[in-house]
């Protein structure tokens, strides 16, 4: 299961990453055109476009970071008494709906759907994440409240 959810992640990333470094192209190149240069003091057009040119590009640079890493990267299975851990696929009952989460290290609050379901990424930074490590099928939280109803 957890190897055709890799392959999405994996796909999403790169368009993504195919989207942004396409936008950070067209900044910069607006950014330096002559055209977008000065017209008065008050003028601030090409400073403003140097600005998110450049933020841009370490939205590029964190983006292809998380793709390198999803390259490389094999998610273990679960055994149904196994404490959550990295890379755990997360079955929860949050208010009486389900709602999957996937401990990975890169790319927190990427939701991909695969088999009909939502999933939604967690990384080490989530507090969520970090509630969940070390716990098991059968255990909840208070905040949010949740019950865990399957790891694999």
């Amino acid at each position: 299961m957890k190897s055709p959810l890799l392959d999405l992640i994996r796909a999403e990333l790169r368009a993504q990453l195919g989207r942004l470094a396409t936008a950070a192209t067209a900044t910069h190149a607006a950014a330096t055109d002559p055209d977008s240069k000065a017209e008065g003091k008050y003028d601030t057009r090409s400073l403003e476009a140097s600005y998110l040119a450049a933020g841009q590009a370490r939205q590029v640079d964190d983006l292809a970071a998380a793709l390198r890493t999803f390259e490389a990267l094999k998610l273990p299975e679960f055994p149904a008494d196994a404490a959550i851990d990295a890379g755990a696929l997360v079955e929860v009952d949050l208010h009486g709906d389900i709602a999957f989460f996937l401990l990975a290290p890169a790319s927190g609050g990427l939701v991909i759907t695969h088999a009909g379901s939502e999933i939604t990424l967690l990384t080490p930074a989530s507090g969520l994440y970090r509630k969940l490590l070390g716990r098991h099928v059968g255990d909840s939280l208070d905040s949010p409240a949740l019950t865990i109803t399957e790891v694999s």
